[in-house]
């Protein structure tokens, strides 16, 4: 399943904070920054969800500034279907391969660091495709509002399911 993994703060100085953030087996490293409330990927014409999926990528995301909601669906997991909100400050999102998902910024955006562990069999073409649920009939179910309840990770006021 996903992890929210913890990272070191090792320095404090007068309006200053240093910490460590790495991610020991990362091979790979992408910035993503949304500009105001993003949703990526975007939905389709037909406000159908898309999603990505990384066979051959597992993702470890930290929010830089900002926050993002991000909307995991997994098929091996005993609950297949997470929403997890990462804040600026707060834990690293393991995500694994095989997991599709997508994120939503906050209405002033976000910027978020991902250091990626891509395996030798790793293409941007096949990393980055996006997967639409109207496609996907057991994953349009899972995300409707008639499917599966989410389970809810790092929420602290109310949320939204729209995405």
């Amino acid at each position: 399943m996903f992890d929210l993994i913890n990272y070191r703060k090792f320095r404090d100085t007068p309006q200053v904070r240093f910490f460590d953030i790495t991610v020991n087996s990362s091979n790979a490293r992408d910035l993503v920054y949304h500009e105001g409330p993003a949703t990526s990927p975007n939905n389709d014409d037909n406000d159908f969800w898309q999603f990505y999926l990384h066979p051959h990528q597992e993702d470890n995301l930290l929010a830089v500034s900002g926050g993002r909601t991000f909307y995991l669906v997994n098929f091996t997991w005993e609950h297949p279907y997470h929403m997890v909100r990462l804040e600026a400050g707060g834990e690293i999102l393991r995500i694994p391969p095989g997991t599709f998902h997508r994120s939503v910024s906050d209405p002033k955006g976000s910027l978020v660091l991902n250091q990626a562990v891509r395996t030798a069999a790793a293409t941007v073409e096949r990393e980055f495709r996006v997967y639409n649920s109207a496609d996907i009939p057991r994953l349009r179910w899972v995300t409707s509002r008639d499917g599966l309840k989410p389970r809810l990770h790092g929420f602290t006021g109310p949320i939204c399911r729209a995405a």
